[in-house]
């Protein structure tokens, strides 16, 4: 069994590390395996950093676990995920704070027995504020939230109360419309807390550092000098015994309308005049409603549509996706998407970005491409000097998360001869230390109420208004493509750029 202690960044000592308000963290679905995987790793180790407050407790609502069994499933989970390992006295004092209520939240009365436990246990621990995550199916989104309205648990309660909500915010259009208005009728917008954990990424929140806080990079981000920008989600794995929920999303409503649209807006938008939430979601609201939204004639001009079929990834034989399990076998759903996004407002038009997503690619790779316009003139142009290619920016979300910068140099020696090199920035080297991962950033946000990683409502409906067009299109259009797994995903994606004179970065 390994020691944990807790991570040491020597460059930010001087940082400080706001702890939140006493707090009771309450996860519907405590049970499940998001809450094992994600959200009781990132208490734990939020614990163990020392950032949160010595009066917080999670109390989990579950129909099936008592409080020792639920103590000791966490600590199977912990020992199994976290990503610092396992420290026996960070456990021995998160241990007490754990507690479970019994009870189905498709019963009214779950929610009237959470409002009495809560206000029963306040006094006595000493906690100020309430926040409840749903780690639980979307289709109970909206009645779990207007259960603990009914109980006096929602908009305007008091101790104060945060509601976290786990993507996918509604399979549609319609439905995401549908699911805010249920939600607004039971939580001010300022208490819900919409996630995507690929905000929480450091790249991800870096890149408004890297784009507003470096002068040298504000003056060429813009459609003079920028010729094109790709953003690649790659995946070498397959839908992983996730069929029947895969089967009925595909890429395009699992990554492309959130994920995706999350990194283009944070890549594209306009810079805020302040630093906090509202400010910087209006502007990656007003970037996304500036994003062409095609006519169903001209989706297939544009987007990408595609299947894996059998080949071989990392050595391994792996099956199509028609044969997955509980996949239908006349299926269409995607499990790539490439497209061409249009940004038609001063800074970007005529600038095309590329988005692509894909399951079983050759490796797991998510990246940010910025590819500049070469040099107007080469003096040395017809001279045999090797290639005089464009500088690229490359930032990198995961698995190595970091940045580099593509120039041009010359080789050392006695002739004029040049060659691409790479300047690169990675956070383990550059930090000497492990960055937090995503569900512990941006569960320590909440509950220090700041959402500035959070997707707020308008941010959701301006991402499906994009999307929508093309679901509707694909109702009545042919079957997708076919590509081998472990390769580098359907010619047609290639096509999409190659009449440019274009071409997709390697995977």
């Amino acid at each position: 069994m390994s020691v944990a202690t807790a991570p040491v960044n020597p460059f930010a000592q001087d940082v400080a590390q706001p702890l939140p308000e006493p707090t009771t963290l309450v996860i519907f679905g405590a049970g499940g395996d998001l809450a094992s995987r994600k959200l009781l790793p990132a208490v734990y180790n939020l614990s163990l950093s020392g950032l949160l407050p010595e009066q917080m407790r999670v109390l989990g609502v579950a129909r099936r676990h008592d409080v020792h069994s639920f103590r000791a499933t966490t600590r199977e989970a912990i020992e199994a995920h976290s990503r610092t390992g396992f420290d026996e006295d960070t456990w021995k004092a998160l241990e007490p704070r754990l507690e479970i209520l019994q009870g189905d939240f498709s019963h009214p009365e779950l929610f009237k027995a959470l409002a009495e436990r809560l206000d029963r246990d306040d006094a006595r621990l000493g906690t100020t504020q309430r926040v409840f995550y749903l780690a639980i199916a979307p289709r109970f989104f909206a009645h779990v939230a207007k259960g603990l309205a009914a109980a006096g648990l929602g908009a305007g309660a008091d101790p104060p109360t945060r509601l976290m909500i786990e993507k996918p915010f509604g399979r549609d259009l319609s439905s995401a419309l549908e699911l805010n208005r249920e939600v607004a009728s039971a939580f001010d917008e300022s208490q819900v807390f919409r996630l995507d954990h690929y905000l929480g990424k450091e790249t991800v929140q870096n890149l408004q550092v890297l784009r507003f806080a470096n002068g040298i990079f504000e003056p060429i981000w813009n459609r003079r000098y920028v010729e094109h920008i790709q953003i690649t989600v790659a995946e070498d794995l397959g839908i992983e015994h996730r069929g029947a929920y895969y089967d009925s999303a595909g890429a395009l409503r699992d990554v492309i309308q959130n994920h995706v649209m999350q990194l283009l807006a944070l890549v594209t938008m306009e810079a805020p005049v302040r630093f906090d939430a509202d400010t910087i979601r209006d502007e990656k609201v007003k970037l996304l409603r500036s994003v062409r939204r095609y006519e169903p004639k001209e989706v297939s001009d544009y987007v990408v549509r595609a299947q894996y079929g059998a080949g071989w990834v990392g050595g391994e034989e792996v099956p199509a996706y028609l044969d997955e399990q509980a996949v239908a076998p006349d299926s269409r759903t995607e499990t790539y998407v490439a497209m061409r996004i249009e940004i038609d407002n001063w800074r970007w038009a005529g600038t095309p970005v590329y988005a692509r997503t894909g399951k079983r690619l050759p490796r797991r790779v998510t990246e940010i491409a910025v590819r500049f316009r070469p040099a107007p003139h080469l003096a040395f142009a017809k001279a045999d000097v090797g290639d005089v290619e464009p500088n690229e920016m490359v930032l990198s979300v995961q698995p190595d998360e970091g940045a580099s910068l593509r120039l041009v140099a010359k080789v050392p020696g006695q002739t004029m001869s040049v060659r691409p090199v790479q300047m690169e920035f990675k956070y383990g080297t550059s930090f000497l230390g492990d960055s937090p991962e995503a569900y512990e950033r941006l569960l320590h946000d909440a509950l220090r109420g700041d959402a500035t990683l959070f997707t707020r409502a308008d941010e959701v409906e301006a991402e499906r208004r994009i999307v929508q067009p093309i679901l509707d299109a694909w109702e009545s259009a042919p079957a997708p493509a076919e590509y081998e797994a472990g390769s580098q995903g359907p010619k047609e994606a290639d096509e999409l750029l190659a009449v440019r004179g274009r071409s997709w970065r390697q995977v």
